[in-house]
């Protein structure tokens, strides 16, 4: 298992039965080569003693906010690791997680974590089946997280059935093959666009559009997560990434982002044309703020330049190219002429008729086409969940 060689993993523990299981878990990551800290809340206490855990790990275990007089930092705990796994996960933890609750150190660090989060569920039949239970399962799902799949036997209760915490042995093969995928682009370039484009109209207007940077900024991360190189080209937004192996070039204009992108095309693998570029711009620039002097004003245009059309004429056979539609009406269709006139290997498409989706939100509803014919509709989600979902089809068609 060198999937886990030099990982850094946060275990992190709930109160359940199954919290046994999780020092069998400890031992086999340490096996594999991964330093593992350990975070309870108080009611795993009452199942596996901290001094368990410690001995184990060879790490102090955290079990509060606070201890002996210190304050124990959730947001260091949660910017160390590499990956958290919440197991076990009981009905009242995945209901906190997926509200946003924090009454513990280990919800505490998980809205404080930046890594993957993976959460191994434990509970009896009952409750597992429980409607609301799976409602905030789908609500930790949209958020990115991960679930390890539950296993199904004897329960506490006496019941046979679907519930129980997966096995050691099964969770550790269920999150090295993730890993494993996670490696999928390494020796791959990726290049991305994102944002708008500002197309100026005099020194303090211009048009523009509402789109954020947020859905070209998680694919960046996401990408670089896989072990690609990453290049991103970044129309005005505010947004700032968290990784300093992600390269950024920042533009304004529509034609800085094709001359960008141009100079960077030939040396990339997977291309991914996420920006919302101005279709048009004025013919003219002022040279100075235009004042008020009548009822109407008017502003001649002119074409931008159509950056993945002009960039998919020259596109390599080793080259993979993935466009974005957002559209308003008749979307399939006309992401899909889109999707050929455009030479793209894949569209993703968006509808401003889905709630949720769009520019300037945290979430997205998508549809995936691709040349070979492929199509994938999806829930709603996060768009770092949403990222995952567009490389993983390009893995399972193209890679």
């Amino acid at each position: 298992m060198n999937n886990f060689q030099g990982k850094k993993i946060l275990l992190s523990l709930t109160g359940s039965i199954a919290a046994y299981k999780a020092a069998f878990l400890l031992r086999l990551f340490i096996k594999a080569g991964a330093d593992v800290k350990v975070i309870m809340s108080q009611s795993a206490t009452k199942f596996i003693s901290p001094l368990t855990m410690s001995t184990l790990s060879k790490h102090p275990v955290v079990t509060d906010i606070s201890s002996d007089d210190n304050w124990n930092n959730h947001v260091d705990l949660g910017l160390w690791a590499d990956m958290m796994i919440v197991a076990p996960a009981t009905a009242n933890t995945i209901g906190k997680m997926a509200n946003g609750i924090c009454d513990n150190i280990v919800l505490a660090v998980y809205l404080s974590a930046k890594c993957p989060v993976f959460f191994a569920p434990a509970m009896d039949l009952d409750m597992w089946i429980h409607p609301s239970t799976q409602n905030n399962i789908q609500k930790l799902l949209s958020y990115g997280n991960i679930m390890i799949p539950v296993g199904t036997g004897e329960l506490a209760s006496g019941l046979v059935g679907a519930g129980r915490m997966q096995e050691p042995e099964e969770i550790l093969s269920f999150i090295s093959e993730y890993v494993s995928k996670e490696q999928d682009l390494v020796g791959k370039t990726v290049l991305i666009t994102a944002g708008p484009t500002y197309e100026p109209i005099d020194p303090v207007r211009f048009i523009g559009n509402r789109s954020s940077g947020k859905m070209g900024v998680a694919l960046a991360m996401e990408a670089e997560r896989r072990g690609a190189k990453v290049n991103l080209i970044l129309g005005p937004s505010k947004l700032q990434l968290n990784s300093s192996k992600v390269k950024v070039t920042r533009v304004g204009t529509a034609q800085e982002m094709y001359e960008s992108t141009k100079s960077q095309f030939k040396t990339a693998d997977i291309i991914i044309f996420a920006a919302a570029v101005a279709d048009y711009r004025p013919q003219e620039v002022a040279d100075q703020k235009i004042k008020k002097k009548s009822k109407e004003m008017s502003i001649q245009l002119e074409k931008t330049v159509d950056i993945a059309a002009s960039l998919g004429e020259i596109k390599r056979k080793n080259q993979l190219t993935i466009g974005f539609a957002l559209e308003t009406n008749n979307e399939s269709a006309n992401a899909q002429k889109k999707l050929k006139k455009k030479n793209f290997d894949m569209i993703v498409l968006n509808s401003l008729q889905d709630k949720g989706a769009g520019f300037n939100v945290d979430t997205n509803k998508i549809k995936i086409f691709d040349r070979k014919g492929g199509f994938e509709d999806y829930d709603l989600k996060s768009k770092q969940a949403v990222a995952q979902d567009i490389f993983d089809h390009l893995r399972e068609i193209f890679l």
